[in-house]
């Protein structure tokens, strides 16, 4: 969604720079229509550059590196974290029974009690704490690419305010010559 609303004030951005390229095309008529002197003025006066629209509109907006980076790792993440969600997976009692064939620890069997059942268990949370671990550091990397992101497009909220403002107050100026003349 973030994304999406990035390319929107893009293309909303270039479409402002377009409006005041076009007010500065008017003025410059106004100018002309006004009085021979404009006219003359005009004439000698270099042209503004024209910039060529954009094929397609707006060119591809892909939002931050950071942001991007963390999506594709959490897609990457996606069908493993499904399969060891405790809400996602289906549960059986076959979770609770300890076969020593199937856990692989990196913890040496020393750290854990002798019971067998207590042994189980004791794996069965350090593996449910290491699948949080990932889950939380996936988590991290979204919220800190959501926020690169977020102050990104602020900046270019306030660039957008500013060129929005002062394209106001030329249409105003420009509407109130037209009426002049």
């Amino acid at each position: 969604e973030l994304v999406r609303q990035g390319e929107a004030l893009r293309r909303t951005e270039q479409m402002v720079d377009k409006m005041d390229q076009d007010l500065k095309t008017s003025q410059r008529h106004i100018n002309s229509i006004k009085s021979v002197w404009g006219g003359l003025v005009n004439y000698f006066k270099a042209k503004p550059p024209e910039s060529k629209p954009e094929q397609n509109g707006a060119p591809e907006y892909y939002g931050n590196s950071r942001l991007k980076e963390a999506m594709m790792s959490s897609k990457e993440q996606e069908s493993k974290y499904q399969e060891s969600h405790p809400n996602l997976r289906k549960l059986d009692d076959s979770d609770i029974d300890f076969n020593k064939a199937d856990l692989v620890s990196s913890v040496q069997k020393d750290a854990y009690p002798k019971n067998q059942q207590l042994r189980a268990y004791h794996q069965k949370i350090d593996t449910n704490l290491d699948e949080m671990s990932s889950g939380l550091s996936r988590l991290k990397s979204l919220a800190l690419g959501l926020q690169t992101e977020i102050e990104e497009q602020d900046d270019m909220l306030d660039r957008l305010t500013k060129k929005v403002e002062t394209l106001d107050v030329n249409i105003k100026n420009t509407d109130r010559k037209v009426r002049q003349l």
